[in-house]
């Protein structure tokens, strides 16, 4: 993890840092386990840790992030110019909450829904290639 990065999950509030590091780790068992996408680069965007696909460019960017304004949701989000919360809202309308066309969002206080977030990741990581069949 990269001095900035670590600096940002350093920030997380003790409660938060958890759930934080579990959608960390989801997101690279899933890079590591989908064909096509290949090492992620780990940083920063718009100060929120984000995890891209760059050697392959086969997908969008995923950013996960807690925000002080909203202290009883984390977020994950993906560049609202994709088809992909349109798509994750018609699959798993019933058990994700959804922000706008960006964000899929968690309570704090609830588990993650690691198997529907699992195939959201992958959806993303590959949203290039996908998109291209």
């Amino acid at each position: 993890m990269e001095d900035k990065v670590k600096q940002k999950f350093s920030s997380y509030p003790d409660k938060i840092k958890p759930k934080m590091e579990i959608l960390r780790d989801l997101i690279y068992e899933v890079a590591k386990n989908t064909e096509g996408v290949g090492k992620l680069e780990e940083t920063l965007k718009w100060g929120e840790p984000a995890y891209l696909p760059s050697q392959t460019k086969s997908g969008t960017t995923v950013r996960i992030d807690w925000k002080p304004k909203s202290p009883d949701q984390i977020g994950m989000y993906v560049s609202c110019n994709t088809t992909l919360i349109s798509t994750f809202r018609t699959m798993f309308g019933d058990d994700l909450n959804f922000e706008g066309n960006r964000a899929i969002v968690f309570p704090v206080d609830k588990p993650i829904p690691k198997k529907q977030l699992m195939i959201c990741i992958q959806m993303a990581l590959r949203y290039h290639l996908d998109k291209k069949t």
